[in-house]
């Protein structure tokens, strides 16, 4: 059987020798009858691999379930590798970073108050070792000792850039042993963390950009021997709204990808195809001011965000050629677009009437989290009653993220947590006024110690100083919007959801914009396509052909704050916002 070997001058695989030149492709961000299309472009580059990782939260929505099938059928896409002739890394974490919704650990970890993630903490461990014990046995023909296409699986991910306990690292590297893992393990780190997250007898790999000469002799000097490898070598980046939409020339990427594989080195090009955090699935930085991903995850990468060829494709492709056979085969051209097609959303249904048809009422004494609601992405709306009339001063220990304000249904304010706001003053109209907090999770931290982050309204919440004590929080996850009862006229005013059908002759991939509307979320015939927001960089979400068909299809389109039109536009190309001068 094949096996992956990390010799002291480097990969050989069937005793011969073996240089690993790989795209990232991560399956959850594409929609799955895509997958095909991106990995033969991927085999078109010139690449022998690609990388993806595996988001746990996906996977285990709730405590014992898991999920290994649809738009998560991990054993399809390595089927599909495997057809285009393609090794696979694979990157379970159980921390993904990512830019993903909390690094790809379920929220349920976190309704344990005093858990502490990626440590020896056992209760974080056993946890660890249910998901590996659902998810790797049934991968175990896919590792290539089996005959399969997964050559290497990483342990952990960035974890010098977190901590520095070698113990934990052995844990997870025993526990993905006892599962079943019998191909080489590897660590991913930047140089500078690269002793701090490495464990002896597990391959070392870097993560850098740019300085490849320096990322590599950092390598060299932390592992004399073995064989060198960035396995995230940056091309791009991501955005976060209010941002700029960041890229990088495709001359100045591909120059470094020649320096890297001049050097003998092996690479993972971070990203070959980025795709979309569809839905709720975007993560968040904090590093003292908390900032959203946004949905794109264009990344400026080599295939676009509709999976279509780059100017740097080519660039790289001309690259790799080089040094390695690429196929003689034409390029796709890029794939059909959406015209331009204008379409009214007639139907409306506001939020408040509708909340009893999307989550139960839970009734405590104190604002719940999402995680004590077993609840992962979306909202949840809390309300409470003001004990008295006047000028009145709500103060909340902390919004995770952001906070509409009502006062008997009324908007009074808005506290985001990316501006450190947490109180609102406005003058309740009578005693016994309702009071109601909406509050979105707008994505959990993905990097550094904020992983540990709740969401809803925490602490003390306050009115005028004295706590309320009489509170009804409800679980909004919007994971399924069927049951919306609309009608035919509503106030352009929100949180309200518009609802609207069109028709297409045949199926393409296109481009939804939102001009005039403000902040919310969009649904195509039941899909979550992601959020959008009039604060940019992004104005257009990306809409993947097979979530339309022929005929009549349907959009839904949540709007928190207000719309100057009924209408929205299909267009045949992006707008992910300005660039950086």
């Amino acid at each position: 059987m094949p096996r992956l070997e990390i010799a002291a001058d480097g990969f050989r695989l069937d005793d011969r020798p073996l240089r690993i030149i790989s795209g990232g492709l991560h399956y959850f961000r594409v929609h799955p009858e895509q997958w095909a299309d991106r990995l033969r472009k991927a085999r078109l580059l010139g690449l022998n691999t690609v990388e993806t990782y595996v988001p746990w939260n996906l996977h285990a929505p709730r405590p014992g379930e898991f999920r290994l099938d649809g738009d998560l059928d991990l054993p399809r896409f390595l089927d599909l590798a495997a057809a285009e002739g393609l090794h696979v890394l694979l990157r379970p974490g159980p921390y993904i970073c990512a830019e993903w919704e909390g690094g790809g650990l379920p929220s349920w970890l976190l309704a344990d108050e005093g858990i502490e993630l990626r440590s020896r903490d056992p209760r974080f461990l056993d946890a660890v070792d249910g998901y590996l014990a659902a998810l790797l046995p049934p991968l175990k023909p896919y590792l290539s000792t089996g005959g399969g296409p997964v050559i290497a699986v990483q342990l952990e991910n960035e974890y010098g850039a977190y901590g520095d306990d070698a113990g934990y690292l052995a844990d997870l590297a025993d526990l993905l042993r006892a599962h079943g893992v019998d191909v080489p393990l590897f660590t991913c780190d930047q140089p500078t963390d690269l002793a701090r997250g490495g464990l002896d007898g597990v391959l070392r790999t870097a993560n850098f950009g740019s300085r490849v000469d320096a990322g590599l002799a950092e390598l060299r000097r932390q592992q004399p021997t073995g064989p060198l490898m960035c396995s995230e070598f940056w091309i791009g980046w991501f955005d976060r709204w209010g941002g700029i939409h960041t890229t990088r020339g495709a001359a100045d990427a591909a120059a470094d990808l020649d320096r890297l594989l001049a050097a003998g080195a092996s690479v993972n090009i971070y990203m070959l195809h980025g795709g979309s955090n569809f839905g709720f699935t975007n993560g968040a930085n904090d590093k003292g001011t908390y900032r959203p991903t946004v949905t794109s995850y264009d990344y400026d990468a080599l295939l676009d965000e509709a999976g279509d060829p780059t100017p740097k494709y080519h660039a790289f492709r001309e690259v790799i050629a080089r040094y390695a056979p690429v196929p003689d085969e034409p390029v796709p051209a890029p794939a059909p677009k959406l015209g331009p097609l204008a379409v009214e959303l007639t139907e409306c249904a506001c939020l408040s009437d509708q909340a009893p048809l999307l989550g139960p009422a839970v009734l405590a004494d104190r604002p719940l989290t999402m995680e004590k609601l077993g609840q992962s992405f979306g909202f949840v709306l809390y309300e409470s009653v003001l004990p008295a009339a006047g000028p009145a001063v709500l103060r909340v220990g902390e919004v995770r993220d952001r906070a509409q304000v009502f006062v008997d249904g009324q908007p009074v304010g808005v506290l985001e947590r990316e501006n450190h706001q947490h109180a609102v003053a406005f003058t309740a109209p009578r005693p016994g006024a309702g009071l109601a907090v909406l509050v979105e999770n707008q994505g959990r931290v993905n990097y550094g110690a904020g992983i540990h982050d709740r969401k809803g309204l925490l602490g003390r919440v306050t009115v005028n100083g004295e706590e309320l004590a009489d509170w009804s929080s409800r679980p909004l996850p919007l994971d399924n919007v069927d049951a919306l009862a609309f009608s035919p006229a509503a106030p352009l005013a929100g949180p309200a959801f518009h609802r609207g059908d069109f028709h297409v002759e045949e199926p393409a991939d296109g481009y939804l914009a939102l001009d005039g509307w403000t902040k919310g979320n969009v649904w195509i015939n039941g899909f979550p396509l992601g959020r959008y927001w009039s604060r940019g960089p992004q104005t257009t979400l990306f809409v993947p052909a097979p979530v339309l068909r022929p005929g009549r299809n349907e959009i839904t389109v949540l709007e928190l704050h207000a719309t100057t039109t009924r209408t929205v536009e299909f267009r045949g190309t992006a707008d992910l916002g300005p660039l950086d001068d």
